[in-house]
């Protein structure tokens, strides 16, 4: 077993991992991932035998990088391992849709949020960071005993995730984990990278853990947009089948009547859903 600088927290999380019959998934590199490999295999095998080529070995090698960092800034893309931007299938053909809501706890966005999910019947996704949940815990309880799920959004949300080694999103993800799962009594299967920007080194850490990436089908960027019409606009346009919206109740931007966004939008969001026939599930309750 790799060391990692969390090592009990990791040992932990894998033992945990093991007792909830949470399968580790052995990682298989995308085709992207293949071919840079591959390439770098071929680079080093030319550099060896034609050693003045050098420097357009090197302009070869950036390039592929590049690609590579680029792609870790497409959220929804699927170039870097599997992800989640819209449910499975067979929630598709049951008429079923995921609302997602991130950055939280926050005691004064989520709690009106959870009233407003129990007007309407609707359970939700919550994508929780452990940092915010370690201020919050009954919250976070209160939100798994009214049947909502609790999902890892990493232990500190850090800016800088995408450009983190194996070793420092291992840490992220494991630390959150491990919070998460102590707080709620709940194992998060899904994963949703901070911003949802990754790098190569995310899935082979997922897969090690057993969870999946989520990203979203529509989002309406609500931690900066305070036009409550547009943000609504946007959502109610991607209502459809196997559908995950993304809205925050942590970091929320607020309209100039100082109302979080999602607090404006959501029961016109729940009431076009009903109005569509499509029903709510949490991400666990797709994948079922």
């Amino acid at each position: 077993m790799a060391k990692f600088p969390n090592q009990k927290i990791y040992s932990k999380v894998m033992t945990d991992v093991q007792a909830n019959n949470t399968q580790a998934r052995d990682w298989q590199p995308s085709l992207l991932i293949r071919i840079s490999i591959i390439l770098h295999v071929v680079l080093l095998v030319v550099l060896i035998a034609a050693s003045q080529l050098w420097h357009w070995l090197l302009v070869i090698f950036i390039a592929n990088h590049l690609v590579i960092s680029v792609v870790g800034l497409l959220p929804r893309s699927n170039w870097l391992g599997p992800n989640w931007t819209k449910l499975p299938q067979a929630a598709i053909h049951r008429n079923e849709i995921a609302l997602t809501i991130d950055d939280g706890p926050d005691p004064l966005v989520t709690r009106p949020v959870l009233e407003i999910l129990d007007r309407y019947q609707v359970k939700a996704t919550f994508f929780h960071i452990g940092e915010h949940a370690m201020q919050h815990p009954e919250l976070c309880r209160e939100i798994i005993e009214r049947g909502h799920a609790v999902e890892n959004h990493s232990q500190r949300h850090k800016l800088n995730f995408s450009l983190l080694g194996s070793n420092g999103i291992m840490r992220e993800i494991t630390d959150g984990q491990e919070t998460l799962s102590r707080i709620t009594g709940k194992h998060p299967k899904f994963f949703r990278a901070p911003a949802g920007l990754r790098n190569p080194f995310l899935e082979p850490v997922l897969s090690r853990l057993g969870l999946q990436l989520a990203s979203w089908s529509v989002r309406a960027f609500d931690t900066k947009n305070d036009n409550a019409e547009k943000v609504k606009s946007k959502l109610i346009a991607g209502l459809r089948p196997g559908a995950i919206i993304l809205l925050h109740d942590g970091n929320a931007a607020r309209t100039k009547a100082d109302v979080p966004i999602i607090l404006a939008v959501l029961p016109a969001l729940l009431e076009a859903a009903r109005k569509k026939d499509l029903h709510f599930v949490t991400l666990a309750e797709a994948s079922a």
